[in-house]
């Protein structure tokens, strides 16, 4: 009886042995499959530019960009800046053929040296390729300063001017761990632009002048009718990009 008990206790284990073998085995978990952050230029950002060729011109800008696709793809937004500007007392010079008399010397009172500074409001239209946004722009312009004619008794007087701005330039986005990042947003850019801006002055009417150094008086006006005051910018810019990565 002890041995018929002993067999069949051997022959269910081994049944039961070769029952667990034929189930299907535990499946391995899958592996967490993390995905890489898409960048989009979606979000608002401010920063500085300068430029100091032939004059200075440097300031500030704020704006919101907003991509459709993120990655690669149309990204629209609005900007608004601010900037000082010094071209030079060279730019009150006007030019004129042949050489003066000692004693006279020339001067244009529409010389861009008399705007202080101006400022925009601008649209942008561009296209990502990633973290590389190339972009046009362009809207509203203004400006402000003080005409230099101090000559023949007259002083020059503070006048703010609108106009127009357009351009276009090139933006891109360095990592997020760059040295530059140290307001920790989601990213930081650098940018190179160039902008033609047109500020009409109204009702300057007035040309260049041939003045008299010793009396300080004007002896020949050239008179060209009304005129607006031009000029283009080409810039370096850094901005701090906020909200989305």
């Amino acid at each position: 009886m002890t041995k018929l008990l002993a067999s069949l206790a051997a022959f269910t284990a081994l049944t039961a042995a070769a029952s667990a073998a034929d189930l299907p085995r535990r499946a391995a978990p899958p592996p967490v499959f993390t995905p890489v952050p898409v960048f989009t230029w979606t979000g608002a950002y401010f920063g500085i530019n300068a430029r100091s060729q032939d004059g200075f011109s440097g300031g500030g800008q704020i704006g919101y960009n907003w991509q459709i696709t993120p990655g690669s793809g149309l990204v629209i937004g609005v900007e608004a800046d601010a900037q000082y500007l010094d071209f030079g007392r060279n730019r009150n010079s006007a030019f004129v053929s042949g050489a003066l008399a000692p004693g006279y010397y020339v001067t244009d009172p529409r010389g861009l040296s008399s705007l202080d500074f101006f400022g925009t409001v601008r649209g942008r239209l561009g296209y990502a390729f990633d973290r590389t946004l190339v972009y046009g722009t362009g809207g509203f312009a203004y400006g402000s300063g003080s005409a230099d004619r101090s000559f023949g008794g007259y002083a020059g007087n503070d006048s703010f001017r609108t106009g127009w701005a357009v351009g276009g330039g090139i933006e891109y986005a360095l990592p997020t761990d760059s040295f530059l990042n140290f307001f920790r947003s989601s990213a930081v850019t650098l940018k190179v632009e160039g902008l033609y801006v047109n500020l009409d002055r109204n009702t300057r009417n007035q040309g260049a002048f041939v003045i008299n150094a010793a009396n300080n008086f004007p002896v020949v006006y050239s008179g060209i009718g009304r005129r607006s005051d031009e000029f283009a910018v080409v810039r370096a810019g850094l901005n701090y990009k906020f909200g989305s990565y």
